[in-house]
């Protein structure tokens, strides 16, 4: 079924809109590049004319199987217009108009949707175009181009069939690169597309140039829907509704000699966010040979060689532009026989290193502010740069270099097409896909892999600028490496200058994406230097301080100014919580007390749960007493002065009881000798009394709390006593109790009462006041629906969005992720898994409307989350939008909850204001 949900009215609608009449907020109905263009055009740069059907045609076309009706006319309309400007017509014989037909989504997909460029060539018109133009060469090299990639993107023909082909005809040349192929040969050449097409589908290639146009139109709105372009938008979180705009442009030619050409540039490099001249260009060939990385392209900086006039002129405009959009932005231009016109502009994909640098860079020019500033960063990028590099003090084994094109240290399995990376990522392999280059039907493989490796390509070619956006490791154009896709082998040449070595599939591989450097084996790797400033071994202001480093502390201080969200931590033991601390976190919001109890004292707990006698049940809480208190006097001093949420004991009984099979079997085996032990006869009696089918809904938290007399007695008792003692040794301990899965205001009554009764004794023996707090654990659907109750009992409410989300959606996490999940997303069921980002409209009703209501009976309730969502940035925004005081997740995540925290005030603040 299509991915399009939405119903648009088409009373008075208008689906077509010339470059002229659009601007750059336009992008809903217009798409990035058509807004753009319009945008560019608006700025009197020079952009060949055309004009841009609407997402909203795309949108009914997908709804309802055909075009609206009235989108024929208005393209007519509009090409008539077209056809009088440019003083020509759509593929009239002797002096043809053509035209290219591009997709064009409000957010970039690059390579994802279909175009087709020379839309209006046939049998009659080429050789108009090739008088016109004085080249017959180019004339019938456009054609076949045509063809190529009508045949592929509108028919649907194998793309591979037209590859065999074109490289047939260089063998028979004798020719390395298509360019070195005549008039002649391309013109046998198109006689071989022209069968291909024929016998793939069983009709001759149309040469009406109306009805190219029409099926090209209507092709790009279908490729809104491809496999590839859905994966994509999941991988990027893109809504599937929005559609894809239609962009119609007279065409420019840049395979019209060594005085034409195209390229692609940058306004900063996307790589490092370096001012500078980034991009690469190509003679004598049209745009997609520079994103397809199927030649080897040169440095921008070699065009003011090659035409200083064009180069001046693209430097004036990508001042121009960057000013106006003050930021970095990616460009497509073409050459025509020394013409420069601008075929594209958008705010340029770039690493996570680059945003934070251009960040700060545009700031310290005045062209935005520090507000600005945080909306051009985000979390997922600032992970980015936590993640390890190369230890480039090891041992090495250098075996090529290439263009640092994402960067990251990336090892794994070499493999050669994304069906296996797919196949050994799912495996639990790491893997590095290695090609010669990629194109958009690696996406998969792309996605499964740790890095991505091409021999040919730049900063500009697909891999590059599809791995940047998914911050994904990439090396491209590594020249000197020779990848054998069909032998699974990367050749390289021997470290020692002296013959070759062989990479096979499977053989480890590592890469780096910052150096563009190539090594056979597995490479260490070290803390990144954004990890070592967190923890406070590299200083912001030291002389020495990285550049980059230097940028994440500016963003990172301003955000913190500006948070409203608090940041806490999910640690249970004093070495997490003071790396936590180091980190920036503001407490603990999650001490797990059950995670104290694992390893060599799991026993301890197992033999109070299996206590038959008070007197057992007293020896084994005695026991349990001063080791709980020993690890609370850790966490108060670790965190002293700022709170800590100590949750009370919350065992899923499974995991504290010996497994049920192998008791059993155990017994059996010693029944079977007369040896039975009666000690494992009494315990697999206990076990199979308080065996569950489902554990994670039965006897834990406050139930155990509430069956196990004395139990969360004694723990209030060791967090009091270590408070006490924390007291007297002049600390600032700042406890706050909280009791797990509450589903009734009477449970939490009866562990408050006696709580408070345990606290007070403790307060008299050490003469202290503790000022204590007791609250609750919101992790059911019932305590939710009930939370204005709960609330008259309790100081805080804590979100505990992991259970939350299994009881609202009947999910077993453990389960279900590996079950159907992958399926769920394949159909679009869910945009990302509810466990990864909080599913607002289910369980973030609930938390919204616990608040209101726990609000409501307590205005001065403590809210915050402790579940994995309190670290996810998607999920930060929404906390600070329902109005909770802080958000708890793992101490590496704390940097990425504080940026976005921030990020999520300064975008109420802007929402505000305007």
């Amino acid at each position: 079924m299509p991915e399009i949900h939405h119903h648009v009215s088409t009373d008075t609608t208008k689906f077509v809109y010339a470059f002229t009449e659009g601007n750059k907020d336009l992008k809903d109905l217009l798409g990035g590049k058509g807004a753009n263009l319009a945008e560019m055009t608006n700025l009197g740069l020079p952009v060949p004319p055309g004009f841009t059907i609407t997402t909203e045609a795309c949108c009914l076309y997908l709804e309802n199987g055909t075009e609206p009706p009235a989108l024929r006319d208005e393209v007519g309309e509009h090409l008539a217009a077209l056809e009088r400007q440019m003083d020509k017509r759509l593929g009239q014989a002797d002096d043809p108009l053509l035209v290219s037909v591009r997709s064009g989504a409000k957010f970039s997909m690059p390579g994802m949707m279909d175009t087709v460029l020379n839309i209006g060539l046939s049998d009659a018109s080429v050789t108009g175009l090739a008088a016109q133009a004085g080249d017959e060469r180019f004339a019938w090299d456009s054609y076949r181009r045509l063809i190529q990639m009508f045949g592929k993107t509108v028919l649907g023909v194998d793309g591979e069939l037209f590859e065999e082909a074109l490289e047939e005809a260089k063998e028979v040349k004798g020719a390395v690169t298509d360019v070195e192929l005549d008039a002649a040969d391309l013109r046998t050449l198109v006689d071989r597309f022209k069968d291909i097409v024929r016998t793939a589908t069983g009709r001759d290639f149309p040469q009406d140039p109306r009805e190219q146009m029409d099926l090209a139109i209507r092709a790009v709105f279908d490729s809104w829907n491809t496999d590839r372009a859905k994966l994509y938008r999941r991988q990027e979180r893109i809504p599937g509704d929005l559609g894809t705009a239609v962009n119609v442009c007279s065409m420019v030619f840049g395979n019209l000699g060594p005085d034409s050409g195209t390229g692609v540039a940058f306004t900063r490099d996307p790589a490092s966010g370096q001012q500078g001249v980034y991009g690469d260009y190509l003679q004598n060939a049209q745009g997609e040979d520079v994103v397809a990385g199927i030649r080897n392209t040169v440095p921008l900086a070699d065009l003011e060689q090659l035409d200083k006039k064009s180069y001046d002129e693209l430097m004036q405009i990508m001042e121009t532009l960057e000013l106006h959009y003050k930021d970095l932005c990616d460009i497509e231009f073409t050459i025509e026989r020394g013409k420069l016109w601008m075929l594209q502009t958008r705010v340029g994909k770039r690493t996570a290193a680059a945003a934070f640098r251009i960040a700060t860079q545009l700031v310290d020019q005045g062209l935005i502010d520090e507000a600005e500033a945080l909306q051009r960063v985000n979390g997922a990028q600032l992970a980015q740069l936590m993640f390890p590099r190369f230890d480039l003090s090891a041992t090495a084994d250098q075996i090529g270099r290439g263009i640092a094109a994402s960067p990251g240290a990336a090892v794994g399995k070499a493999v050669f097409d994304s069906y296996t990376a797919v196949k050994w990522s799912r495996s639990g392999e790491k893997v590095i896909l290695i090609r010669r280059e990629t194109n958009p039907d690696d996406l998969d493989g792309m996605i499964a892999a740790e890095g991505i490796l091409t021999s040919r390509g730049g900063k500009t070619s697909h891999a590059a600028v599809v791995a940047r956006g998914m911050g994904k490791t990439c090396v491209c154009g590594a020249e000197d490496l020779e990848v054998d896709t069909k032998r699974r082998q990367l050749t390289a040449p021997a470290p020692d200058g002296k013959g070759t070595l062989v990479i096979d599939e499977g053989d480890v591989v590592s890469i780096d994406g910052s150096t563009g450097k190539v090594y056979r084996g597995e490479v260490p790797v070290v803390p990144s230097p954004v990890v070592e400033y967190f923890e406070g071994r590299m200083h912001a202001g030291a002389d020495d301080a990285d550049e980059l480093v230097q940028a994440v502390h500016r963003v990172m201080a301003y955000a913190d100014r500006v948070r409203r969200l608090r940041v806490r931590a999910n640690a249970d033991n004093a070495e997490d919580a003071a790396r936590a601390r180091r980190f920036g976190a503001q407490g603990i919001g999650l001490c797990r007390t059950e995670h104290m109890f694992l390893g060599e004292r799991r026993e301890l707990v197992e033999r109070l749960i299996l206590a038959d006698t008070d007197t057992e049940r007293s020896q084994a809480l005695d026991a349990l007493l001063p080791l709980q208190k020993g690890d609370f006097k850790e966490l108060f001093e670790a965190m002293d002065g700022l709170p800590v949420t100590v949750r009370l004991l919350d065992p899923p009984l499974h995991e504290f009881l010996p497994d049920i099979t192998e008791l059993s079997v155990r017994v059996a085996l010693a029944e079977a000798r007369k040896d039975a032990n009666e000690n494992d006869l009494r315990l697999l009696q206990a076990v199979h009394r308080l065996h569950e089918q489902n554990p994670m809904l039965g006897l834990r938290g406050v139930r155990l709390g509430l069956v196990i007399p004395g139990l969360f007695t004694m723990q209030v008792r060791a967090i009091a006593e270590a408070a006490a003692e924390r007291k007297a040794a002049k600390g600032d301990p700042r406890a706050e109790i909280m009791i797990p899965l509450v589903g009734t205001v009477q449970e939490l009554e009866i562990v408050r009462d006696e709580a408070e009764r345990v606290i007070e004794e403790i307060e008299r023996e050490h003469g202290v006041e503790l000022k204590l707090t007791l609250g609750t654990m919101i992790e059911l659907p019932r305590a939710a629906l009930t939370a204005g109750q709960i609330a008259e009992s309790a100081d805080f409410f804590s979100f505990g969005t992991n259970d939350l989300t299994q009881t609202v959606w009947g999910f077993s996490r453990d389960d279900v992720e590996a079950s159907f999940f992958t399926a769920y997303l394949e159909k679009g069921i869910f945009g990302v898994s509810p466990f990864e980002t909080i599913d607002k409209d289910g369980v973030g009703k609930l938390v919204s409307d616990a608040v209101a209501d726990g609000r409501a009976t307590r205005p001065d309730l403590k809210l915050g989350v402790c579940g994995e969502h309190g670290g996810d940035p998607e999920s930060v925004h929404f906390f600070h939008e329902v109005g909770l005081d802080y958000v708890s997740c793992s101490p590496f995540r704390i940097p990425v909850a504080r940026l976005e925290a921030g990020r999520a005030a300064a975008e109420s603040a802007g929402s505000d204001s305007r």
